[in-house]
């Protein structure tokens, strides 16, 4: 039984193929990779696999029993990129693919739901059996950029009040890899998010707590704030999208209490106190 992890050198997949050869054996595993000098050190066979080269996809995914499909990170071309490797999926024998989507994608107004919909739509009319995994946001995406937040002074967001159920990428990645190797898994939508609700004032008082700094969130109008992340070197044309996504956790499209994640993973969900601890070393 084989097993294909798209985008594998990325922050997402080598988590998952980490998580995987803790399950099963590396042998059966296959990194499927835009750049594979990039994949070495992943311990596992490696084959070229450009979401944007159809082209080259059948023949890669040859063999390979199961898919793991990490949507693509090119936002805008992600439904075209995603419906050529369903494809060539489709052609080359492919049984089973295990996909990660948004979480609540079809109700959410994150300008990301669409096209994770349209491959959700894509995958259920291609006769391919599938299995849905629609990630919550990533506490990463907070966290990345939080020392830099701290010398600013402040965490700056048009999020409001809104509660966000985040967790980290080795979560999801946990999860993923239990999906992979389970039985009974197709036709399953996962709903799936961390354990606690916070809200970015809630984040800055777990920094400010940490760091022993004054670090007060600062909400501001959705206009202003683009112009913030612009005058700080955000390209013009993402800036809204950044401040789009705060919005839309405002409305509760980040928060979800169903507690499915950490159930799927048999453990609590990585609390936000631990994640800032290692973001602030």
């Amino acid at each position: 039984m084989k097993i294909g992890i798209t985008g594998a050198t990325g922050q997402l997949g080598r988590l998952v193929v980490e998580k995987l050869k803790q399950k099963t054996k590396a042998e059966d595993l296959i990194a499927l990779v835009r750049s594979p000098e990039k994949a070495t050190e992943l311990g596992i066979e490696i084959r070229k696999f450009d979401y944007s080269e159809p082209e080259g996809l059948k023949g890669a995914l040859q063999g390979i029993d199961h898919l793991m499909l990490i949507s693509g990170s090119e936002v805008g071309k992600r439904a075209a990129q995603h419906q050529n490797i369903i494809n060539a999926a489709k052609e080359s024998g492919v049984k089973w693919i295990v996909y990660t989507s948004l979480l609540k994608a079809d109700t959410s107004t994150l300008s990301l739901a669409a096209e994770h919909v349209q491959t959700e739509e894509m995958l259920n009319s291609s006769g391919i059996p599938c299995t849905i995994l629609r990630n919550g946001w990533y506490t990463e995406n907070y966290l990345m950029s939080i020392k830099e937040a701290l010398t600013a002074g402040s965490l700056l967001g048009s999020a409001g009040e809104g509660k966000i159920s985040s967790a980290t990428r080795e979560d999801f990645a946990e999860a993923a890899a239990i999906v992979l190797t389970s039985d009974d898994q197709v036709g399953k939508v996962y709903e799936l998010a961390g354990d606690d609700g916070y809200t970015l004032a809630d984040l800055a008082a777990e920094v400010d707590r940490q760091s022993g700094k004054d670090f007060p969130y600062v909400n501001l109008p959705e206009p202003e704030y683009v112009e913030v992340l612009k005058s700080i070197g955000v390209p013009e044309d993402f800036a809204p999208v950044i401040a789009g996504w705060d919005v839309s956790a405002s409305r509760g499209d980040l928060y979800d209490d169903s507690k499915n994640l950490s159930r799927l993973i048999g453990r609590p969900t990585t609390p936000l106190k631990i994640a800032v601890e290692a973001a602030l070393k």
